[in-house]
């Protein structure tokens, strides 16, 4: 192998950070257009990796060559990965993966998710002067998300693992994105009118995180999980930080309803691209190169046969996945309260105004975003290495629970409004590292019932949110702040005893 020809097999290899995806992304875009509205005088782009719509290959060649792949990977019906050398072989070739669409997809419907969902931490600041809301009404609205969002996280799971993630995460998409345009309808009908849609939207929004882990379970191989999960969660990330950086504008120039308006129809675009570009796994894919696809299915785990049980009470009999529910709980009681009291925090006790409150909302997010792809890239770099995927796991969620812990602790302190935005940002950005523990570790103990899982424990996180906003909202009213944030560094501190003693990073069902 020539040294040229080693440079791009290893930057083929190595180089496949969060910052990559953005240039590709464009290129991708670039050519789906070519493709799909050639020019009379310019022919539609080719290459061995991106074949022309006229040499995609129909579905029963593409299942074809997909189960000779298997075969030829696990002849002994093992999932064993390839050797390093069959690695470099399959991956040593250049272009856009074809995975990576689906985790740039991904990225863009988490990005969503969470636009619709924190546009109503901006908005209930103008709604609850319309409607004279006290405090508790405030967390009774901002807990409805929660009572739809709660129903669904098990059946996404399932759903996803039985049918596929495409369908799944595509139609929860449409539904919470129409959900979130009736929003201001449902408003002006009433208290109980607008507590049913924001549940709805929930339901909607309820089968995203399944249905992501399922996809991603599918199609990235183990030493690119930490990254992919953290890339995609931390399009979460984007999403606060463009509906509370867009929210405070878009009201004051066209009123509060335009931000359920306009978020919820961008939902629309997306569900258009991902039914056209999205398979559940790459032996349904069309477009998939042969080298991807046997690289693919050689580094992750088969799905669940459609009348395949699934093993509950082995699930629940087992501490690492109580440990796993337990601290998924503890950890998204903080997050939640963060993701929906923020702007009011900022309203309340900095005396901020609408606009100032929103855009300093952002700054925790950017943080949020940037330690979580720096984690992912830790991560699977001590993987990597040869660190026991449990010590990995352990250590992120640590720093997961302990960093926030220390900056809410520190909150109270702080009188000025620098010092409190920076305590914000150090509790956000510790929490991102959560992305590359407790959020990955559901692939670990079990990648085919990755989606189930995440269900189940996030069950628990969205009951966190529903008791953190109830718990909030009537705290509030005869308590103080300090007394919110002191709730929260308690379940931070019982999730990291619970996460050190009794979870692993080790499969434990086949």
């Amino acid at each position: 192998m020539g040294i040229g020809q080693a440079v791009q097999t290893s930057c083929a290899r190595r180089c496949y950070k969060w910052f990559t995806f953005f240039p590709h992304c464009f290129h991708e875009s670039l050519r789906v257009v070519t493709l799909n509205n050639p020019s009379p005088s310019i022919p539609p782009q080719t290459s061995s990796f991106f074949p022309a719509a006229s040499a995609v290959p129909s579905s029963e060649a593409v299942k074809a060559v997909a189960a000779a792949d298997l075969a030829a990977v696990n002849a002994d019906g093992s999932e064993e990965a390839v050797d390093e050398s069959s690695s470099q072989v399959l991956e040593g070739f250049s272009g856009w993966r074809r995975r990576w669409t689906i985790v740039v997809l991904c990225f863009v419907a988490f990005m969503l998710c969470n636009m619709d969902r924190v546009n109503m931490s901006v908005a209930i600041l103008p709604m609850s002067q319309q409607y004279n809301w006290n405090s508790a009404t405030v967390g009774l609205v901002q807990s409805s998300f929660f009572w739809g969002y709660l129903l669904t996280q098990v059946a996404g799971g399932i759903w996803a693992d039985k049918f596929g993630g495409k369908m799944v995460l595509g139609w929860g998409v449409a539904w919470w994105s129409v959900a979130t345009a009736l929003t201001p309808i449902a408003a002006s009908m009433g208290l109980p009118a607008l507590l049913a849609a924001r549940a709805l939207m929930g339901i909607g929004e309820g089968v995203a995180m399944p249905a992501m882990n399922n996809m991603l379970s599918r199609w990235v191989p183990i030493k690119e999980r930490s990254r992919s999960l953290a890339l995609v969660y931390s399009g979460m990330f984007m999403g606060s930080i463009l509906g509370l950086g867009l929210s405070p504008t878009m009201i004051q120039s066209y009123g509060w309803p335009s931000v359920f308006y306009i978020f919820g129809s961008i939902g629309v675009v997306w569900f258009l691209a991902w039914q056209r570009k999205v398979a559940s796994t790459p032996a349904e894919d069309l477009a998939i190169s042969p080298a991807e696809r046997t690289y693919i299915i050689a580094n992750t785990s088969r799905g669940l046969a459609a009348n395949e049980k699934i093993p509950w009470k082995a699930m629940l009999s087992r501490t690492e996945v109580w440990a796993i529910i337990i601290c998924h709980f503890c950890h998204n009681y903080g997050t939640f309260i963060l993701l929906t009291w923020m702007p009011t925090y900022y309203h309340q006790v900095l005396g901020l105004d609408l606009m100032k409150s929103g855009v300093l909302s952002v700054l925790p997010w950017i943080t949020m975003a940037i330690f979580a792809n720096v984690g992912g890239w830790i991560a699977d770099t001590l993987v990597d290495r040869g660190v026991s995927v449990t010590h990995v796991r352990k250590g992120m969620q640590t720093i997961g629970f302990l960093g926030p812990a220390f900056f809410l602790s520190q909150l109270s302190n702080m009188t000025t409004v620098p010092s409190a935005v920076l305590c914000m940002m150090g509790a956000q950005g510790f929490d991102a590292f959560s992305q590359s523990g407790l959020y990955s570790n559901h692939q670990d103990i079990g990648p085919r019932y990755a989606g189930v899982l995440l269900g189940m424990s996030n069950t628990a996180g969205v009951l966190a949110g529903v008791v953190g906003s109830l718990a909030t909202g009537y705290i509030l009213q005869t308590g103080t702040w300090t007394q919110v944030w002191q709730v929260a560094i308690a379940l931070y501190l019982i999730g990291t005893v619970i996460w050190n003693v009794f979870s692993t990073g080790e499969r434990i069902f086949d």
